[in-house]
């Protein structure tokens, strides 16, 4: 496949665009990335996602393909050939879609807490924060990966956050890796990855995108 027509459609700040770009460097696949301007979206956005109008997408080809999951099973499931993001084990790979699936429902919502809430429900939104980080440092265990020896779908779906976490540390005034040193760990040791490092937004970005958002909801 290596006349494929790849394009990225996203932002530098999107951990799910991060996602994408990720799946595709560990897979050795060239790929044009465009950066979206979420305040005035591009035809191209609003054609190949109407439903949603939300990054990331993928173009394969001229196929749109959306949601940032879906697209991480769609590049396991097209190039398969190098570097297997989803087990073989029917039930691992099962494990490995619930905790991702887990990623999006619990780990964003309560790190949004960080920059919609203030005071008292500030606090109590960084003691949910933590917790939901503690389940994970649980699954992670003493393994260097979520799926063991090797950086797979679950890593992916979750190393996105990882300069995000430094930057609630840094505006949200709170130390993760107080309580969760192990997850910690595991992030540092994906950011050695090229294929993450590359992909990855820049600390002070996300921090400055962080203010953005504690703005505009009232709390900054």
């Amino acid at each position: 496949m290596g006349d494929d027509e790849v394009i990225v459609l996203g932002t530098v700040f999107s951990m799910f665009s991060m996602r994408v770009r990720v799946a595709l460097s560990e897979k050795g696949i060239k790929y044009e990335y465009r950066e979206e301007d979420l305040g005035n979206k591009s035809p191209l956005l609003l054609q190949t996602n109407p439903i949603h109008k939300k990054i990331p997408v993928l173009i394969h080809n001229g196929k749109p393909i959306c949601e940032s999951l879906i697209i991480l099973e769609y590049i396991d499931e097209v190039w398969k050939d190098k570097s297997p993001l989803l087990p073989s084990n029917p039930y691992q790979r099962a494990q490995a879609r619930f905790w991702a699936d887990l990623v999006d429902k619990k780990v964003y919502t309560s790190a949004s807490n960080i920059w919609r809430k203030k005071g008292e429900e500030l606090e109590e939104g960084k003691k949910e924060f933590i917790e939901v980080l503690k389940l994970f440092e649980a699954e992670l265990g003493d393994k260097p990966y979520f799926g063991g020896d090797r950086f797979g779908f679950l890593d992916v779906a979750l190393v996105t956050y990882y300069n995000w976490f430094q930057a609630i540390e840094i505006c949200g005034n709170i130390s993760i890796k107080e309580h969760c040193p192990k997850l910690m760990a595991w992030g540092e040791r994906c950011m050695e990855k090229e294929s993450v490092a590359k992909s990855a937004a820049d600390v002070k970005t996300v921090c400055d995108f962080i203010m953005v958002l504690k703005k505009r909801n009232g709390v900054a």
